[in-house]
């Protein structure tokens, strides 16, 4: 029998086809199992995919197949054997088993082939990472993640990290998380994109990559209080420069998760025909433009108000591939935000709308540089000077244009998976109702 050290000369499932013919040891937990009573197959589970595990009566110690009756759904179990090709499993090769060991034998394993509630399934959110559907959207997130970071990596742009602890907001005082500070107040950060201008205007081009924080009591499925965001920030760039830098980069994150991911998407059953067109370049239309859609198709929206979801979906079917909407009424943008220097009611801003339903997926703009105007908007948003008087010097000493804008992680993870709700984009996701595994 294999002892308890025989993982240390394992393979890993994934890898499996370099060893056709071969005898290899798996480590893992058993995903599945049935029998033909000769013939016992076992699905067996390591994280990097499941491969079937075929037990033959008197073509392996009987101790080997009679293990069978004792194996439960995730015990944990090294198994060693024969790797063959078969065309007809969804892997396209199989074990013939030789020998098996139960690590650990687990016990009423809550999660089972039945249909349960998501409620439920969130409840035990660290045992359901473990099932297919999870495993692939992990999988898929993690490209993502790694696609992004090549991405600006492979342009020159330098990570910077900026604080979770801030002293005042970003994206409007009313969605902040307050916290008590050592005798100050302090907030999660809504945003990095402050300190990434500061770092822009040292280094030229960087981002920030880090959670994000919001206190909105909102139960859309495309909301949670706790998110990834990537933020790029240039200098020297302006509204046009950034609309085609989120394009470009929008692009490449989908082409990679298209090349490295197939397997993944094909468990989603994911329709992957409208993620094949993402290429630059992107419709771009502004503001009155997409009012004009919405009027178009029956909807009565009132100019200066911002889009809905509803409003995006209809704005975005308009397109085979995302669009970017730009130059918004300035008062509903944020303070930082440059007016449009032909139109002072327009703000430099700009959205990339996923299509398919999924809406806002990018938000950015130009950045207000100049500094007597800045204060003045800091006054007209009614905000307090001096927690912004680091980020005035940066008007003071050396100002020049420059741009950027904020990717949400799971709002791009929940279009190219074709989720319904971002909770399933995240391991383990926060909204105003969960706290909790």
């Amino acid at each position: 029998m294999l002892d308890e050290k025989a993982y240390k000369q394992r393979v890993y499932i994934e890898d499996v086809h370099k060893y056709v013919g071969q005898e290899v040891i798996i480590a893992g937990w058993l995903y599945n199992k049935r029998s033909s009573g000769k013939i016992h197959f076992l699905l067996v589970r390591d994280g990097t995919n499941i491969i079937q595990c075929v037990v033959v009566k008197n073509e392996c110690p009987e101790e080997v197949f009679n293990a069978y009756d004792d194996l439960t759904q995730e015990s944990s179990i090294i198994v060693k054997g024969i790797v063959k090709e078969d065309k007809r499993s969804p892997l396209g090769y199989e074990l013939l088993l030789t020998d098996l060991r139960i690590v650990h034998q687990a016990q009423d394993y809550p999660i089972t082939k039945k249909e349960h509630g998501i409620d439920f399934l969130l409840d035990h959110r660290h045992l359901w990472l473990r099932s297919r559907r999870p495993f692939a959207v992990m999988r898929i997130r993690h490209e993502v993640i790694a696609a992004i970071r090549d991405f600006f990596n492979e342009r020159g742009f330098v990570l910077i990290d900026t604080p979770i602890f801030t002293p005042t907001s970003v994206e409007g005082t009313t969605t902040l998380f307050e916290t008590e500070y050592f005798g100050q107040k302090a907030y999660l950060t809504q945003s990095g994109q402050l300190y990434a201008e500061a770092a822009a205007l040292a280094f030229g081009k960087v981002y920030c990559f880090g959670p994000t924080f919001r206190a909105e009591k909102s139960k859309t499925r495309r909301h949670l209080t706790e998110f990834w965001m990537v933020e790029p920030e240039v200098a020297y760039f302006d509204l046009d420069d950034d609309m085609k830098l989120a394009e470009e980069f929008v692009s490449y994150i989908v082409q990679r998760v298209l090349e490295n991911r197939k397997m993944e998407l094909e468990i989603l059953e994911r329709d992957t025909r409208h993620l094949e067109r993402v290429s630059p370049p992107f419709p771009r239309i502004t503001y009155d433009e997409a009012v004009d859609i919405l009027r178009k198709n029956g909807v009565d929206f009132r100019w200066g108000d911002d889009f809905g979801g509803t409003d995006e979906t209809i704005i975005s079917n308009q397109f085979d591939r995302p669009v970017i909407v730009h130059r918004y009424p300035a008062e509903i943008k944020a303070f930082y935000m440059k007016r449009d220097p032909e139109n002072e009611k327009l703000a430099l801003a700009m959205d990339v709308l996923a299509p398919e339903g999924y809406g806002e997926i990018i938000g950015g703009s130009q950045r207000e540089d100049d500094y007597d105007t800045l204060v003045k908007r800091l006054e007209e948003h009614q905000l307090p000077r001096e927690p912004f008087e680091w980020y005035l010097d940066l008007r003071r000493y050396g100002s020049v244009p420059h741009a950027g804008f904020g990717l949400g992680i799971e709002r791009t993870i929940a279009w190219i998976c074709g989720l319904q709700h971002v909770r399933e984009t995240i391991p383990f996701p926060r909204t105003i109702y969960r706290l909790n595994p």
